[in-house]
């Protein structure tokens, strides 16, 4: 019993060398930390359409949407697209044979930006896709 309470704090020591040694050479190059960067990134989903954020210059906003099947029609998506790329410009998108789609998007200066991606509406045999088509939308703010 003496040597497991002799070995723990030789453990929490070692752990913090190891952070230390991890965190410095990033703050030493003027760079936050991974795991800082990944804090300022605000991710939405199809459940956010209408929805508006706010996101800090620099920030990533990224967008993944997953296909869904309602009555017979199988609803897919293209890449998501920015409305105005100088406030939030895309950095990557992809889409999937399933009909998914993801991209991130960079909080590039100060303004709104509208990002938007239209569904394809894919039928079964027997069923007809609407004519009208509501796009999702999300309403990005960077201040």
């Amino acid at each position: 019993m003496g040597t497991k309470w002799f070995a723990a704090p030789w453990g929490v020591a070692l752990a913090l060398v190891a952070v230390t040694a991890v965190a410095a050479p990033t703050a030493a190059l003027g760079r936050a930390p991974d795991r800082a960067r990944s804090a300022q990134r605000t991710v939405l989903t199809n459940a956010d359409a209408g929805r508006t954020v706010t996101a800090s210059p620099g920030a990533d906003v990224e967008v993944r949407l997953t296909h869904h099947r309602v009555d017979g029609l199988t609803y897919s998506w293209g890449i998501p697209t920015s409305g105005d790329p100088a406030v939030l410009r895309r950095t990557s998108g992809r889409t999937t044979p399933g009909g998914d789609a993801a991209a991130v998007f960079h909080a590039e200066g100060g303004g709104v930006a509208t990002v938007t991606v239209l569904p394809r509406c894919r039928a079964d045999q027997g069923q007809v896709c609407p004519l009208v088509i509501v796009p999702w939308k999300a309403r990005i703010e960077v201040r």
